[in-house]
């Protein structure tokens, strides 16, 4: 039974879509705890909600990023975890802390990377003409947003879109994504050779809808 435990910084949306699906689906895992660095974090009532275990680190309280990863890993290695998710985790991980975790540290950045990594992303996607928009599932690596793509999930960029309605779109296929990417780590589904992933089996390893009159990803 692996066991998964999430950071988060806000109200955790993709973490409680991955924790229901866990339980729905019955994977071979267990969630083992949800951790932010802000206090008060609207995900952690969501885990404590559901018999959680859950943790606050205030960053604050630490003299340097580097302290503050010290102590985040040793809160994280206290539930020996198996995936350690980032799930809007809104802190740049320091390269020690990475290599901790290389391997089954995976995060979610809403582009289709390696294009527009870093914030405003679909504020760039529109400004840039793109037709396409996503999210991506990644293994972390001490570059932030980058390493082995695990899974991407597309999105048509329509006309007449502002930031919030394709942010939107992009949200709902983040949600379908995650889980399914987490739920394949989990059943040690998938391989890296030279930093590409691919499923074992050779399952499609991207979601969405190309419609160009879909209001929302099918």
């Amino acid at each position: 039974m692996k066991r998964i435990v999430f950071l988060i910084s806000g109200r955790g949306s993709n973490m409680a879509a991955i924790v229901r699906a866990c339980a729905s689906e019955r994977w071979p895992a267990t969630v083992a705890a949800v951790i932010s660095h802000r206090p008060g974090a609207a995900g952690l009532a969501f885990a404590a909600g559901r018999g959680i275990a859950t943790a606050t680190l205030d960053h604050r309280a630490f003299a340097d990023r580097e302290a503050f990863d010290a102590a985040l890993a040793q809160a994280i290695d206290a539930h020996a975890p198996d995936v350690v998710v980032l799930a809007g985790f809104m802190r740049i991980l320091t390269p020690g802390f990475v290599q901790r975790y290389a391997g089954r540290l995976v995060n979610i950045h809403p582009s289709l990377l390696p294009v527009f990594p870093g914030l405003h992303t679909h504020r760039r996607a529109l400004e840039a003409g793109c037709k396409l928009a996503g999210a991506t599932v990644h293994f972390v690596t001490a570059e932030l947003d980058h390493g082995p793509i695990i899974a991407q999930g597309v999105v048509p960029v329509l006309p007449h879109d502002t930031e919030e309605r394709l942010a939107e779109r992009v949200l709902a296929v983040e949600h379908r994504l995650y889980p399914l990417a987490v739920r394949w780590i989990v059943e040690d589904a998938l391989s890296v050779a030279g930093g590409v992933v691919l499923h074992r089996d050779g399952a499609a390893q991207w979601l969405g809808s190309l419609d160009q009159s879909a209001g929302s990803p099918g």
